[in-house]
């Protein structure tokens, strides 16, 4: 009998480390043009939809900026806990119909977000339909 209990409980301890990872959590952004970790975002979800807000950000310089050119209540807000990704709900393997705003340039774009792998995540922000946008790669924090 004893043994039958050690089979069920590594059985479930197995099952439960198979599980995919899905998208909350910490995740740490790379910079386009240099290939270095920007910040760290974390996403958590609030009344059914899902969001991302700066948690960290790399470079000490940058850590007291403010998002002066975006718009409504994110106008001269920091950057850090700045809320980037709102409103995003889960479709199939992906998360959407919310927005992401760039804190370099205030600008809102229609989002997706979706796990390559449990380390690996794509964001993809567009203007009107996804072929017309930028992806960027997005890496599980430590």
């Amino acid at each position: 009998m004893k043994n039958i209990w050690q089979i069920i409980l590594v059985s479930l301890i197995a099952i439960t480390g198979m599980q995919a990872q899905d998208v909350f959590g910490k995740w740490t952004t790379i910079d386009d043009n240099t290939g270095k970790a920007r910040s760290t975002v974390e996403i958590f979800e609030r009344d059914g939809k899902v969001y991302g807000k700066v948690v960290a950000i790399t470079d000490p310089e940058k850590r007291d900026r403010v998002c002066d050119q975006c718009s409504g209540d994110d106008r001269n807000r920091p950057i850090l806990g700045l809320e980037i990704l709102k409103g995003l709900k889960k479709s199939g393997d992906k998360y959407e119909g919310g927005y992401i705003t760039d804190p370099d340039n205030g600008k809102r774009y229609k989002c997706y977000i979706e796990l390559e792998d449990d380390n690996t995540l794509k964001v993809r922000g567009f203007i009107g339909m996804a072929l017309i946008g930028r992806t960027q790669i997005w890496k599980r924090a430590e």
